[in-house]
């Protein structure tokens, strides 16, 4: 009998259990799961993924109209040299085609990685010198795809831009990419 109320006399045995450390301890794990979980419900629905595609086949088939137009970019034998200056909120640069500048109109295409709506479009107009300026807003601290096209969508140059770690960016276009049309050998 001793021994059975000397049992019933410790005092962490007749607490309830939830003022126990042990109950909370193991429901800890659970519950920052449920948390989590309703956190990312949350973020899916309330934030659309903008990168799915709806259409694969029409993209595809953008993607060969693309192609050609890097393919026109290289025959032409273009590059071009941009830079930014936030203080005047100016891009300007020079497009040269086989090492004479270009002097028409292009459109400048900023293309945020991740967000569609912070996407920027330009149109560069030559001056005297042949020089392309334009103005843009302050830029986002961010990568930034470019493709510089002509009006007429005939050729285009794509590039990287991790502005403001880069003042300005160069882009060549890539004569690797020019192939014939069907390299495929036919069986």
């Amino acid at each position: 009998m001793q021994a059975r109320s000397s049992h019933f006399s410790r005092p962490d045995l007749a607490r309830p259990w939830y003022v126990q450390p042990w109950p909370w301890l193991l429901m800890l794990g659970p519950m920052l799961v449920i948390i989590a979980g309703a956190y990312t419900c949350w973020l899916a629905f309330t934030r659309p993924d903008a990168l799915v595609v709806d259409d694969y086949y029409i993209q595809g088939k953008a993607i060969n109209q693309d192609l050609r137009r890097d393919q026109a970019a290289a025959v032409l034998a273009l590059s071009a040299t941009l830079r930014y200056d936030p203080a005047s909120g100016r891009l300007s640069g020079t497009i040269d085609s086989a090492g004479k500048p270009l002097a028409t109109a292009v459109r400048v295409h900023l293309v945020h990685s991740t967000q569609p709506e912070k996407d920027i479009v330009l149109t560069l107009a030559p001056d005297a010198a042949g020089r392309l300026t334009g103005s843009l807003p302050m830029l986002e601290q961010t990568r930034w795809r470019v493709l510089i096209e002509n009006p007429a969508r005939e050729w285009r140059m794509a590039g990287i831009w991790a502005w403001p770690k880069q003042a300005g960016i160069a882009l060549r276009a890539d004569s690797v990419r020019v192939a014939p049309p069907s390299t495929v050998p036919v069986h």
